[in-house]
């Protein structure tokens, strides 16, 4: 129920959340969801405690850029930054390392330091060639983060290429869910065109493990932020032309 009601009532849908976590409190996923619906209502202390709890039972780090902006939330944003830099990124599937960015990228803002806040979002996945499902959010990051620095001209090039992302990702949504599409730029009388082409790797469904809690743990209990993080696997993107990276 709280999925269903998450993006038009977000409040019910904690309180629906709320009310699972109460019933089944180890259950990875229902801790997940009650962090979730906390975020969208703007109670930043409320998940955070619940993603911490999350962490915890399920060994993930996937929520992370979600605890780094539930900090910048609560006005935190040095300890967004520590958060942040506490694990590995190369262990965290690729998407979740371009939300962390994204995140992070916003806590150097925070600090009213945008030159940083530029070098968070200059990752690799920062290519224009190539839409992801999470590309728009990470141009659109880049080219506000550019806008306040006063590059004004670079700036709108990202804005276009953020349309042009969303354009071709959404030309394949009633599809396939894939996940990456080719953006080809051509230059023709001063003007960029581009076609898109679907690339072959399907989006991986997220899996949710449970782990055991002492029997102290309680709903909404703080947990210890310096909790033993569990193994990740490593994301295997792939190339433009759909192969697998080396």
């Amino acid at each position: 129920m709280a999925a269903l009601l998450v993006d038009e009532d977000p409040e019910t849908a904690n309180l629906h959340a709320l009310s699972a976590a109460r019933r089944a409190g180890r259950v990875a996923v229902v801790r997940e969801t009650a962090a979730i619906t906390a975020y969208r209502t703007g109670d930043f202390a409320t998940a955070l405690r619940e993603l911490r709890t999350y962490r915890r039972i399920s060994g993930k780090n996937d929520q992370l850029p979600m605890m780094v902006d539930c900090e910048r939330g609560l006005g935190r944003p040095e300890r967004a930054l520590e958060l942040g830099r506490s694990i590995d990124r190369a262990a965290l599937d690729t998407a979740v390392q371009v939300e962390l960015a994204i995140a992070m990228s916003g806590a150097r803002l925070d600090l009213g330091n945008p030159t940083a806040a530029l070098g968070e979002l200059e990752i690799p996945q920062l290519d224009p060639s190539t839409a992801y499902s999470w590309s728009p959010a990470l141009y659109s990051a880049y080219a506000a983060t550019l806008e306040e620095l006063g590059r004004q001209d670079e700036a709108d090039e990202w804005w276009a290429r953020v349309d042009r992302a969303a354009a071709a990702l959404a030309e394949i949504a009633d599809e396939n869910a894939w996940e990456t599409v080719d953006v080809v730029e051509e230059e023709v009388e001063g003007h960029d065109e581009h076609d898109a082409v679907v690339g072959d790797e399907p989006v991986a469904g997220d899996e949710h493990g449970a782990g055991a809690l002492d029997d102290t743990d309680q709903l909404g209990d703080d947990v210890d932020p310096d909790d033993d993080l569990g193994e990740i696997d490593d994301d295997n993107p792939r190339d433009v032309d759909g192969s697998a990276a080396d």
